[in-house]
């Protein structure tokens, strides 16, 4: 692989360990705090791995602990689109589940990006997708601090941790 490319990598995965660990920290005042924290603390963890030994992708540990969260992620996810699709709720980032969802949906992407690194080299492709990806959390995070008015229907405990 390019060394630029590898270096790259594994920049993306830093940052997305950092993202996922700021996520399961804002869970605190949640109340299922614990499931999201730990929702959030494995990619964190998984990803922190990759960044620092991209080849650990091929470790059997490695891969198990992956395709189990996934398979989680995809089972709430598949849940929180079916409530979210039953009850019509409007505006997603209004709604928790929305939210919640939204979370999901970039745990199970990122989680994928990484599980198949190992088989092939990181290409422009890859990591243009991983750039983007990695970048898009913490926009979302700016943009909705920087626009109250998109709180303010929130409940209280999302409100206080942004």
């Amino acid at each position: 692989m390019d060394e630029r490319r590898v270096c790259a990598w594994k920049v993306c995965n830093f940052i997305m360990a950092i993202f996922f660990s700021l996520a399961a920290y804002v869970q605190v005042n949640d109340p299922d705090a614990g499931v999201w924290i730990v929702v959030y603390s494995i990619p964190s963890a998984l990803t922190l791995l990759v960044g620092l030994h991209p080849d650990i992708t091929g470790n059997f540990l490695w891969k198990i602990m992956s395709d189990l969260h996934i398979l989680a992620c995809c089972l709430g996810a598949t849940y929180l689109g079916w409530f979210l699709v039953s009850y019509k709720k409007g505006h997603i980032i209004q709604e928790e589940e929305g939210r919640e969802l939204s979370g999901l949906v970039i745990i199970i992407l990122w989680m994928m990006l990484c599980r198949s690194s190992e088989k092939s080299a990181i290409g422009g492709v890859r990591l243009a997708i991983a750039l983007s990806i990695s970048g898009l959390p913490f926009m979302t995070w700016l943009y909705i601090y920087l626009h109250t008015e998109m709180r303010a229907l929130w409940p209280e405990h999302c409100k206080t941790v942004i």
